[in-house]
């Protein structure tokens, strides 16, 4: 489960109705919901929350390094609240499913000198594809 709320709380970020629900649809473990998925969700629950006050509370989010852009292939971005674990995604190419997953290993580490070309790194995004169980059955 994402400690998304708690980490607003300690932030002292301004929890309005809205910017709370927005989180609350937010939080949670393998959460990557678009920014129309999370108004879908968030409507349910606050039926006056406007699309542009989803729209500007997953900017803020991801501005504050609260939340993740994830964009893979092309698909509506997504937010992914674990922000704060280092992860990578593994992604279904049949239905676009994403996926947290934890790799051991170093990607920075597996880059070779030669490869760098001067290169100080800073960081490595590596997603895995494949298909879902539901997609290859």
């Amino acid at each position: 489960m994402s400690d998304l709320l708690e980490r607003l709380r300690e932030r002292g970020w301004r929890l309005t109705s809205q910017r709370r629900v927005v989180a609350e649809v937010l939080d949670g473990e393998h959460v990557h919901l678009t920014a129309d998925e999370v108004h879908a969700r968030a409507a349910d629950r606050l039926p006056e929350i406007s699309r542009a006050t989803v729209y500007n509370t997953l900017g803020e989010l991801v501005t504050l390094g609260e939340v993740i852009e994830v964009s893979t292939d092309g698909r509506a971005k997504r937010y992914d609240p674990n922000a704060h674990r280092p992860h990578q995604h593994l992604v279904c190419t049949g239905c676009g499913a994403i996926r947290d997953v934890h790799p051991v290993g170093n990607p920075l580490a597996d880059l070779p000198a030669e490869q760098r070309f001067g290169f100080t790194l800073s960081g490595a995004e590596v997603t895995y594809r494949g298909l879902c169980p539901a997609c290859a059955g």
